[in-house]
């Protein structure tokens, strides 16, 4: 492969997963027994960052921990896929970031979840610990960012990126308000259905349950209206689209592909978009290398532990017969 690794830096969370499979998800007042239990570390942040390390990436990640056992194993995987976090920030009066994860087994075999997030030390981190970036975040091709830390530290990162000209990613989880000048210091976003709805007003589903692509189109027109040239919307299982200067694509989740756990898709999804967008390849190349990633993600357990690498993906593609972007021979 001679294509050069882009350099990433990911400003975001570090969370240790508690999973919890069940066949029924219990009511109010109600107890079920439940299937399985299981410990994975994620974390949007740090989702990201690992997943964009084994597509290829230079990757960086910048976010705080508390001084516990949950933040040596978050930190050992990123360290084992080769990520810099010689810059991650401790606050050892403070847990690191946790989660519940309820994953509820379908009729049919797929899975639907539920997830809850105990922040942690992701609030606690502050400007100042990420202030050198001011001078520093020309050294990257792209920052992706997050939702789980705090948002004047995602404001200011985007601030010094743009100042800069280093394309930032925002993916806008779990759902809050943005301000314009956020959105304008943007180059990417990448809001799911319901993020897209609490960001525009727009329902993109019909009553029918599929995805409607003029009101996704809309949305997206709404967002690249407040100044993000890039906007692209994924659609759980109708797949992605994406509105920028040279048109809208839009690409279909792949086909034949069991949800075992959907932790870590979207994030999954993002990464590889982010990868491609780095490497130069185009929409359409790089929605299907995405959307393909994601497959894969969902086909495993765990959040970090179902993030393909690179490799994989394209065996995947090459699998099915399809053209993998970035190879001589595809």
């Amino acid at each position: 492969m001679t294509e050069k690794k882009p350099k990433i830096l990911v400003v975001g969370s570090f969370v240790m997963d508690q999973i919890v499979t069940t066949s029924v998800f219990p009511q109010q007042g109600e107890t079920v027994l439940a299937n399985t239990f299981q410990r994975a570390p994620g974390g949007k942040g740090a989702n990201q960052a690992v997943q964009a390390a084994r597509l290829g990436a230079d990757v960086a990640m910048l976010g705080k921990l508390g001084d516990d056992a949950n933040a040596k194993e978050m930190l050992a995987v990123c360290k084992g896929d080769g990520i810099d976090v010689s810059r991650t920030v401790y606050d050892p009066a403070v847990s690191s970031g946790c989660s519940m994860i309820i994953l509820e087994k379908c009729p049919g075999g797929n899975t639907k979840n539920r997830i809850l997030v105990v922040p942690g030390t992701n609030m606690l981190l502050t400007i100042e610990d990420i202030s050198f970036l001011e001078n520093a975040i020309d050294q990257y091709d792209l920052v992706m960012l997050q939702l789980e830390i705090p948002m004047q530290v995602n404001e200011s990162v985007a601030q010094y990126a743009y100042k800069k000209h280093v394309p930032v990613m925002l993916n806008p989880a779990p759902s809050d308000s943005l301000s314009d000048k956020l959105l304008a210091r943007l180059t990417y976003i990448s809001p799911n259905e319901h993020e897209t709805e609490a960001l525009t007003g727009i329902n993109i589903r019909h009553n029918d349950g599929q995805a409607d692509m003029e009101r996704t189109r809309a949305a997206a027109e709404m967002l690249r209206n407040k100044g993000v040239p890039n906007v692209l919307i994924t659609l759980g299982d109708a797949g992605a689209a994406l509105l920028n200067n040279d048109g809208f694509f839009y690409q279909p989740c792949a086909d034949n592909v069991t949800a075992v756990d959907p932790t870590a898709a979207g994030d999954s999804f993002v990464s590889a978009f982010c990868v491609g967008a780095c490497y130069g390849w185009n929409a359409a190349e790089t929605l299907h290398f995405a959307t393909h990633t994601a497959a894969l993600t969902v086909s495993a357990m765990g959040a970090m532990p179902s993030l393909p690498r690179r490799h994989e993906v394209e065996q995947f593609m090459r699998q099915r017969g399809l053209y993998v972007p970035g190879t001589p021979n595809a």
